[in-house]
């Protein structure tokens, strides 16, 4: 369908659609997504990946959107719209963070800034189709159009300027999925730094008068027609059964893939139901496609890769019960009571999980012993979906776990919950301390 012009445009049809005004309890919302970044990218600016982005000086408000935008995606632990299989929170989040920072009066703004960029990100992002996932990363290709979105929001920008802004994001849209093959690579967090950096730059500059390409998503040389050549542009304007899209966002509650998590899920039940494991010789998982694309490592040789290996996910549930951290680091991978669990996993794709996908990500899990299933449980949406969601207070226990595990107090860890959940100044002082 790309090539087809329309008038308007796409882009100035969604930069009117974003020109809204957004209700109390939308932001409320945005509060809970502000404060699972922080706790992510705390915790993130440790890893290796992050340490080096540290290490490296990005000056001014663009260096620190590139900064921050690195660590929110690291752990794996990051929100994520099942529908458009992205993460907006790494991307948009530190863009609007960075500007408020350059410019502590917009804060007030944040909020509903947040709103707007989730709801450009994840309009765009459902619109791609399978053969966009197939090779690229959505989150890279798509953030940058949200930071952009956020960043004109918190400029004031008019609906034309803010168009402009949205096709200067696009037109520097990237991310390829050939980062996940190699283990050492860190390219995943370049995605989302780099849409982070993009969109605040292409708002900036559309401020000023700077203009892009307005037909860059449906034009004949435009995104559709290069990126995502099964997409149906249309959807980016569909009418959804929420106000703001921002609701159906969901949260991550283990440090893994998201598609291991409804996996994890089932594990979790059946570890819960004290069944006795020890004579079991299969451990078989039946899920959905892009689960086994993304998540068939029964040998994982890295963190990342322990992080997308259903296998050693499963493992570490049968084995201790619920995943942490620690769980996936090199150490753990070798932990021999994983691995024996791991060397008995097989991973199969079937129904309900593949035709209900990608509304539900859900999954089974079958044991047998001997030939014969002896025990089973399934997940049907994953925890932290809307369809099964983390309370509030649970977004904010996992914040806490994850700067805790940073190094932050329990105390001061609680403090900066505190102040996300109302933005002021003093939230931005403990954030550039922090991060």
């Amino acid at each position: 369908m790309s090539g087809q012009m329309t008038s308007p445009l796409l882009i100035e049809s969604l930069a009117a659609l974003l020109l809204r005004d957004v209700d109390e309890a939308t932001t409320a919302r945005a509060s809970c997504h502000l404060v699972d970044w922080i706790g992510c990218a705390a915790a993130g600016r440790n890893e290796t990946a992050g340490s080096i982005v540290r290490s490296v000086e990005f000056p001014g408000a663009s260096g620190l959107a590139f900064r921050w935008g690195a660590f929110g995606n690291i752990l794996e632990m990051d929100d994520v719209d099942k529908r458009a299989i992205l993460h907006p929170g790494p991307t948009i989040i530190p863009a609007a963070l960075a500007l408020c920072a350059d410019q502590p009066k917009l804060l007030p703004k944040l909020f509903e800034a947040i709103v707007i960029g989730y709801e450009a990100t994840i309009r765009l992002g459902r619109a791609t189709g399978p053969a966009h996932y197939g090779m690229w990363h959505t989150t890279g290709t798509c953030g940058a159009i949200g930071a952009a979105a956020a960043c004109s929001r918190l400029l004031g920008l008019d609906d034309l300027k803010t168009a402009h802004a949205l096709s200067l994001a696009m037109s520097q849209a990237a991310g390829l999925w050939q980062t996940r093959h190699e283990p050492q690579s860190m390219g995943k967090q370049l995605h989302t730094s780099h849409a982070a950096r993009a969109g605040l730059d292409a708002a900036r500059l559309a401020a000023s008068g700077f203009k892009g390409p307005l037909s860059v998503l449906e034009g004949e040389q435009g995104f559709f027609a290069a990126c995502a050549p099964d997409g149906d542009p249309s959807v980016i304007l569909k009418s959804y059964d929420v106000d703001w899209l921002i609701h159906q966002v969901s949260f991550k509650p283990w440090p893994a893939c998201r598609h291991a998590h409804a996996a994890i899920d089932a594990a979790l039940a059946i570890y819960e139901s004290g069944f006795d494991l020890e004579k079991v010789d299969e451990i078989r998982i039946t899920t959905y496609p892009d689960a086994i694309k993304f998540c068939d490592k029964p040998n994982p040789a890295s963190t990342i890769e322990a992080k997308f290996s259903l296998h050693h996910s499963v493992s570490v549930v049968l084995a201790k019960g619920k995943p942490e951290i620690q769980d996936f680091d090199s150490t753990a991978i070798q932990n021999p009571d994983f691995k024996r669990y791991r060397d008995k996993v097989s991973v199969v794709s079937g129904d309900p999980f593949e035709s209900d996908y990608p509304q539900r990500y859900g999954a089974g899990i079958q044991l047998f012993s001997q030939g014969s299933m002896v025990a089973s449980a399934e997940a049907a949406d994953a925890l932290g979906d809307p369809e099964n969601p983390l309370s509030p207070q649970e977004i904010d226990e996992k914040s806490c776990v994850l700067m805790v595990h940073a190094g932050i107090t329990l105390e001061n860890a609680r403090q900066i919950v505190q102040l996300a959940g109302s933005p002021v100044p003093e939230l931005l002082t403990n954030l550039l301390e922090m991060l």
